[in-house]
């Protein structure tokens, strides 16, 4: 019997890894599907193709679906999240210049700390700083806008694909830059940066990447979906466990996956984080996370925080951008398809985003499950609300 094959495309990143290992380890197969995967050199790129479909689903940044959606990139196509792929994964970090200005200023070059960063990068910003972000909508321009605050009008934002980064900082193109594994990395071995935190110490539970689809190719291929989300939940599974993330940074490294070496994607599954060229490495707890703590559910309330930032620097009506933001993200969807795999699954659909400091017993339906920490750095929380 035949195999549906499935087109899928992807920008290589570490968080690219379920996708790949789904198709590596033929848990696509055993869903009774054959991935065709396809590297793509930037998100706007990645974008099109799907808007277009001429693939099926994408590896995408979780904000993309909603701009889609809203009209904003590109061409307006109501696309959907089905699931969440990854949490967190992104670093932040600075020009060699740039880093010097900070120590000029009092920074004791402390890593994982936000407003010792923000202080002293607003310090340094004397003359205006060009950060560079992989993509508009992206929880990369997200996060640091909701670091910076009031102060974002202090700097530029210059899109730049993940792996022009390093080459950008080099040749003095931005000062800034906010990135996923494993090009912070390159940076940093590259002798042009160095890292100032990770995404996690911005949220410390970021949705970062989603299996997304366009809303007409999910409605006409409702099994098809299913199980590809299936087998993705299974690369997931297997990527958080310890024991694999030798074999999976081998198999990510491949020329004909991410083409990188095995150590600086190493270091972002076991977010053993390297801030300074041969410094030593700094633990990052929940750095990425592919499935623990109800990573692949596709929480609405994540979705109103997404939709709530982009009509701000949109400048958009904000209960059109919330209402849009919610309708994208699937839970409906998820929870109907993985509960053909007895997952177990949060009870609600929405939380307080930003409440949970430590792990947390919630209701599920198997009975209670742990999430969390998901705080804010600056110890905020969200829920959604009508606007008064």
């Amino acid at each position: 019997m035949s195999r549906r094959v499935l087109k899928c495309g992807y920008v290589p990143l570490v968080d690219s890894a379920p996708l790949i290992i789904a198709r590596e380890l033929a848990f696509d197969q055993q869903e009774g599907i054959e991935l065709d995967l396809v590297s793509k050199p930037s998100w706007s790129a990645l974008r099109d193709h799907l808007a277009f479909g001429s693939i099926d689903a994408a590896h995408m940044l979780a904000p993309m679906p909603i701009a889609m959606s809203l009209g904003l990139s590109g061409i307006k196509v109501a696309t959907h999240a089905l699931m969440m792929m990854s949490v967190n994964g992104t670093v932040l970090g600075v020009s060699n210049s740039v880093a010097k200005r900070m120590i000029a200023n009092g920074w004791d070059g402390s890593f994982e700390s936000p407003n010792a960063a923000k202080s002293h990068l607003l310090a340094a910003s004397v003359d205006p700083l060009r950060i560079g972000i992989p993509f508009p909508f992206s929880m990369h321009h997200l996060l640091i806008r909701y670091l910076l605050g009031d102060n974002t009008d202090r700097f530029t934002f210059v899109t730049t694909p993940p792996s022009q980064m390093a080459d950008a900082v080099g040749a003095g193109d931005i000062d800034i830059f906010i990135v996923g594994e494993p090009w912070g990395t390159v940076v940093v071995e590259s002798g042009v940066g160095r890292l100032l935190l990770s995404g996690a110490d911005i949220w410390q539970f970021a949705p970062e990447k989603v299996l997304a689809a366009r809303a007409e190719w999910l409605d006409q291929h409702p099994e098809a979906a299913g199980k590809l989300m299936r087998a993705i939940y299974k690369a997931c599974g297997w990527l958080d466990q310890s024991e694999n993330h030798a074999l999976a940074s081998e198999i990510l490294s491949r020329s004909e996956n991410l083409d990188l070496p095995e150590a600086a994607i190493d270091r972002a599954l076991t977010g053993q984080i390297v801030p300074i060229k041969g410094g030593a490495p700094h633990k990052v707890e929940n750095f990425l996370m592919f499935n623990r703590g109800g990573a692949n559910f596709p929480w609405r309330s994540q979705a109103a925080w997404i939709g709530e930032q982009i009509a701000e620097f949109s400048d958009i009506d904000r209960a059109q951008s919330l209402q849009t933001a919610q309708s994208c993200f699937r839970p409906d969807v998820y929870r109907n398809q993985m509960g053909k795999m007895a997952v177990d699954m949060p009870g609600a659909s929405s939380k307080l985003e930003g409440a949970m400091t430590h792990r947390t017993e919630v209701a599920s339906t198997k009975g209670e499950m742990i999430l969390g920490p998901d705080a804010f750095f600056d110890g905020k929380i969200y829920e959604v609300t009508e606007k008064k």
